[in-house]
């Protein structure tokens, strides 16, 4: 892309941001290079690719595309991905991220997050690393606050919206905390993805993705990202990329740009289509509360508006928390019965999903910790796909019927 489309739209950047096309063939499409290792004219004399784990174009098209989409304003003359950086899993992703802190180094971190980081924070992190996490609701500033103080961490890690209760932390405050102490701030974005929020912008030093999700968007790829607008920290993850070695592969990197072209477009339909079924879902009376970060209901509701848009408009995403009438009996004969939503892990694909995270995704969460962050039995996720809204609702109001 020229330097003089850096300031273009971010529906255009999805196609276009970082790229150029291929100076051999013109392709518009950034070739496959599948190649582990590359030819030199002499002893370390290349072309700037040595070998693979290290240096792959195909990696580097969509590490670059993405820190466009996250604006994270460094140039390919500070760093070759312009900060982005992509992994073989969102995990992996947040793995090496957790590398930029020491042994026995404080984490901070949000108490709501996916099952997979929690798990890898406080079972394996605070084992073989030495972390201390502590974890806290960071949607109360003053907490964050006195925390920070208290436990003086080097890293805090926000998820929002939040996996599965979808609470909205305000994430510009969160970063200006983070600054004055000297802390690393992280901003888990998948649920958002950059078309709703860019933490960076916000003040956030680092941005992690599961691409697996809103940006692969089609459930057919798994990958993480991590993007720095430090120009410091873009060296240090460099290095800890290439050095722990979880790269995405190169086939992978094309399936993850080719879902990134379309993020714009079915970014409008999933926020779209999950507005009208939680408002549908909040009027049904085998519901007993929706959680929905662009309902008035929502406790976050005023910063979600400010924080999440599309367009210039506030927008809130895909994902749709609901608590059924009942307990677990009642949230199975509900996930049996759906049709179009299909009952599997994950989310942010095209297909519309459903799951019961307790006994799914987050089931590594200690049964009193999902007690405390209220993910009950009853509790149901549903990932809004991009299928007819009218078929959705149909689908959702024959199966509630069957509660």
């Amino acid at each position: 892309m020229s330097k003089d489309q850096k300031n273009a739209h971010i529906d255009t950047l999805c196609i276009h941001g970082g790229q150029e096309k291929c100076a051999v063939t013109g392709a518009v499409m950034p070739p496959i290079y599948t190649s582990s290792t590359y030819a030199q004219e002499s002893p370390g004399v290349h072309k700037g690719y040595e070998y693979s784990r290290s240096h792959n174009l195909t990696r580097y098209s969509f590490e670059r595309a993405v820190a466009s989409l996250e604006n994270s304003g460094i140039s390919s003359e500070c760093d070759t991905s312009n900060g982005g950086f992509a992994f073989a899993s969102g995990l992996a992703a947040t793995a090496t991220c957790l590398e930029l802190i020491d042994s026995g180094d404080c984490i901070l971190a949000m108490d709501d997050m996916y099952g997979g980081t929690y798990r890898l924070i406080s079972r394996v992190r605070e084992r073989s690393q030495g972390l201390r996490p502590v974890y806290i609701d960071m949607t109360d500033i003053e907490s964050v606050e006195q925390a920070v103080k208290e436990h003086k961490p080097k890293m805090i890690w926000v998820e929002s919206p939040t996996n599965p209760t979808l609470k909205v932390s305000d994430l510009k405050a969160i970063a200006e905390i983070a600054e004055e102490h000297g802390a690393i701030a992280v901003a888990d974005n998948t649920f958002a993805s950059p078309m709703l929020q860019r933490p960076l912008e916000s003040g956030m030093h680092v941005v992690m993705h599961s691409a697996t999700k809103y940006l692969g968007g089609h459930s057919d790829v798994v990958g993480g990202v991590l993007v720095t607008r430090d120009e410091e920290l873009a060296q240090r993850i460099r290095f800890l990329q290439n050095s722990i070695g979880s790269v995405m592969g190169p086939f992978d990197s094309y399936l993850c740009l080719r879902g990134i072209k379309t993020l714009a477009v079915r970014m409008q339909r999933h926020c779209e289509s999950a507005m009208t079924i939680a408002r549908f879902l909040e009027q049904h009376p085998k519901v007993e509360s929706v959680v929905y970060p662009g309902l008035e209901s929502h406790p976050q509701y005023e910063v979600a508006s400010r924080q999440m848009a599309l367009h210039g408009n506030p927008a809130f995403g895909g994902m749709i928390t609901i608590f059924l009438k009942g307990g677990v009996e009642e949230s199975r004969r509900f996930l049996e019965t759906v049709e179009i939503f299909a009952l599997a892990e994950s989310l942010g694909g095209v297909e519309s999903l459903i799951e019961h995270p307790a006994i799914m995704t987050h089931a590594s969460v200690p049964a009193e910790a999902r007690a405390k962050l209220g993910i009950s039995d009853s509790l149901v996720r549903l990932s809004v796909g991009i299928e007819r809204v009218e078929d959705l609702v149909e689908d959702l109001s024959r199966a509630l019927d069957a509660v």
